[in-house]
This record gives C-alpha cells, structure tokens and sequence, in this order.
C-alpha cells in the first residue's frame, strides 16, 4: 500500500504544499507516495483580493492543477485531528462523516477573522471569507435603495490595520459606483492607536495620512466599537456614528484545527514548528501558512499571516513532509527577504522593503507592481505538470 501524505487546506500554504510535496517525490522517481488534499472547495480563493468589487471573480480552480500533479482533492471539512492514530475526520460535501489516515500530514487550514462577542456584533460585516465579502458587496450595491440619509451614505471600518486600510481606502469609489458620484459619502475608521495607522510605521505612514486626506478618509483614533445597532455604532469613549455599514477588521487567529494537536502556540493559535516546519513535538505533522508560527530568518522576525509568508511556507512544508517520509535531507525555512505593498485605493500603493518597511514605491508606479502582485503573481501555476513542479521550489522567491 502507498505511503500518503494528507494536507488540509486549499489556501495559499496547502496548495504549495501539495505542488512541492509532487514536485520532490517527482524528483526522486519515487511512485510509492501518493498525495491527497482535503477543502471543502478545489479552488484557491484569492483572500488578499477581497476588499476589492467583483469578489466572485477572486478565485483560481484547482482541478486541473492538481490533476496535472497527480494530486488527489477531497472535498470536505476536517472536524478532528487524531496524531496517535494518524487519521483526520471529516465531513463531505453532504455533510458526511469520514475518515482519512495518513502517514504524514500538513496542517494548512489557514485563519479566520476572531468576531468578539459585542452587542450588535451580527449586524457587522467583513472582507474575511469570499462569501463574506459578497455579503458586503450585495449589500453596498443595494444602498441605492435606501432613502438617502448620513446613515445609508457612510461606512465605518473598525480597525486601521492592512485590512482596514485596503478596504477603507477602496470604499470611497465603491460607494460612488453605488450611490452616484454627487453622494455625500463619508469612510471612518476607528482605531485604537494613537495616530493614524500607528501600528504601520513611520516609513508608511505619511503615504496612509496623504491617501486619507486625498481620498476624504477620516480617522477616529484612541478609541474603539463599543457595540453595534441597526442605526449606527456607539463607540467606546461614548461617540455615536450613524452607519448603515460596518466592516471589522480587527483579529485574525489560525484555524481552531490548531487546538488539536499537541504543541506550543502563539498567542494567535499558530502552532510553533521547528526549522523544517514540522510540528515541535510532533512527529509526523508540519505546519504551513496561516497556522505555522515559524522564524523567517536568524534576526528574530517570524512569518505574519500573509500570502506572502504562505507560498514560500508551503513550498517549504511540502519539500520537507515528502522528504521526511521518504528519506532524504530536508530543506531549513529561510525567507529574510520582507515587503509592503499596501493597496489605498484611487491614490496609489506604497511599497516597502524590510521589517523596517523602507520606503521603495509611492502612488501609481507602487499601484502598478501591486496590480501585477494580485492578478498574477499570486495565482497559481498553469495546468502543465511541468511547469508546475518547476514552480514550486522552494528556492525561488516570493518577493
């Protein structure tokens, strides 16, 4: 019987996975190892993109992809993970349980938006998920239909954040496509720092302050949401805003899966792995994406919940779970190289380099790069299986 090797999760860090676990056993000639990999869509959805209109558009079909590489795809949703035995429960399509048992495994099923219990908190919107920010885009198109009032022409974004800001920034030509470009629209978004995207840096932060002002962009800054009604928001230091529309974009954790397996975690659930990914204290179970706390170099940075963390973790994962079931050396995870390419909407992009963010590109030739980020370069690879596995070393850079 073959050996098996299961992955779970079709994002960024469990696609790669797959492609580089095909890609080394492919190297090795090796026929005994097959590969499956268990989501509930065979599509990767392309999650940095969901601020934007046209979500449904946000995606990649895996079929092919996988079929080229001899990757098997299981539809389904991993309920429970048991390392003793080596085997992963699941529900299909149908809402079925399964089992699958595997000799090694790759935890990639990424993060999710942490939603606080707060009054109101079913009345908020997010970018988080594709169905998500087709919920908000149905709804933003559908404010024509409401009586013109400061409620119905404002939005609130709660956090100032790279999510608040890329979907803050976007709203202002949202909101015009909507509601017609004499509206007197208003974007607010409440953050608890103390200045303008304090959490960004200072390198950063005078392209956010000049996007804002350009754009019409307010800030409310030392304080946060309070809680939520179907008039508005009241804030914690007691301000009231009348909004139609909330967005949260506060708090990403990794995928609950996490609490399942043994192992020390950070504070946002992301499992801790050693140099080759795997699991610390687990033998047979590495980690990959949004779910694997993992250092990126000797300096002391770790990768952040991000694409661009994800295809080289994934790249990395895959390699090393093939290369441990069967018996060759194993690649250490190395990614010093960082960038910034944060999206503000009609004005441009500004494009950093270093944990640092070290100020590269600013406006519409930083808007140009981070189009060609997010139309091409984080797609996957074409059908063909050997372009494919050629694209899933782990050597090449992502950034």
């Amino acid at each position: 019987m073959k050996q098996h090797i299961l992955i779970i999760g079709a994002g960024f860090g469990g696609v790669w996975s797959a492609l580089s676990a095909a890609r080394l056993l492919d190297k090795h000639d090796r026929n005994d190892v097959r590969i499956s990999l268990l989501a509930p869509q065979a599509e990767l959805r392309i999650r940095p993109r969901f601020y934007e209109p046209d979500v449904h558009t946000m995606l990649a079909p895996l079929d092919a992809l996988f079929d080229a590489v001899g990757v098997t795809f299981v539809q389904g949703a991993a309920d429970s993970i048991d390392a003793t035995n080596k085997q992963v429960t699941y529900r299909n399509a149908a809402g079925i349980p399964s089992t699958l048992a595997y000799d090694r495994l790759v935890m990639a099923a990424g993060s999710r938006l942490n939603r606080p219990g707060m009054d109101g908190i079913e009345q908020v919107f997010d970018v988080d998920q594709i169905e998500d920010a087709a919920h908000l885009e149905a709804h933003i198109n559908a404010l024509k239909n409401l009586p013109d009032s400061p409620a119905r022409n404002t939005v609130v974004v709660a956090g100032g954040g790279f999510t608040g800001i890329e979907t803050a920034t976007e709203m202002p030509a949202r909101l015009r496509a909507a509601l017609g470009e004499t509206a007197n629209i208003r974007v607010i978004v409440v953050d608890r720092g103390p200045q303008i995207a304090a959490s960004m840096g200072d390198g950063i932060r005078p392209s956010i302050i000049e996007a804002s002002r350009e754009l019409g962009i307010e800030w409310v800054l030392n304080t946060s949401v309070a809680s939520v009604d179907a008039g508005g928001v009241t804030l914690a230091d007691g301000q009231r805003i009348e909004s139609s529309t909330v967005i949260w974009t506060i708090g990403f954790r990794a995928n609950p899966l996490t609490e399942q397996v043994e192992g020390t975690r950070d504070p946002q659930g992301r499992l801790h792995v050693d140099a080759h990914l795997k699991v610390k204290g687990q033998a047979a179970i590495f980690a990959a994406g949004d779910v694997a706390y993992a250092a990126t170099d000797a300096l002391g940075n770790f990768a952040a919940m991000s694409c661009q963390h994800a295809i080289a973790l994934g790249r990395y994962a895959g390699n090393n779970v093939a290369a441990d079931l069967i018996g060759v050396a194993p690649m250490a995870y190395s990614q010093p190289k960082y960038v910034t390419c944060l999206d503000l909407g009609a004005w441009g992009t500004v494009y950093t380099e270093g944990w640092d963010r070290q100020l590269k590109l600013v406006g519409q030739e930083a808007k140009e790069l981070k189009q060609q980020i997010n139309s091409v370069w984080i797609y996957p690879p074409a059908a063909d299986r050997a372009v494919a596995l050629a694209a899933a070393d782990p050597l090449i850079p992502v950034a």
